[in-house]
C-alpha cells in the first residue's frame, strides 16, 4: 500500500467507527453508559485506525 493510500484509509475506517457509533446511538445503547466510557472507547478506536493506518502503509526499501 502506498502513503497515498493512508489517507483513503483512515476516511474509511472513520466513516466506519461514524456508522458504528450511529447504529449504537439509535439503538439506544449510549443511554446506558456514561458518556465518560464513550469518549475514552472513541479515543482508543482513534488511535487504533492511526496505527493500522501507519502500519499498513510501510513504505518498500528498495535494494540499491
Amino acid at each position: 500500500m502506498q502513503m497515498r493510500f493512508v489517507h483513503i484509509y483512515l476516511i474509511g475506517y472513520f466513516i466506519l467507527l461514524l456508522g458504528a457509533a450511529l447504529a449504537l446511538w439509535q439503538a439506544g445503547a449510549f443511554a446506558h453508559i456514561r458518556g465518560v466510557w464513550v469518549a475514552i472507547g472513541a479515543i482508543i478506536a482513534i488511535g487504533l485506525g492511526i496505527m493500522l493506518a501507519v502500519t499498513a502503509g510501510k513504505p518498500t526499501i528498495a535494494n540499491e
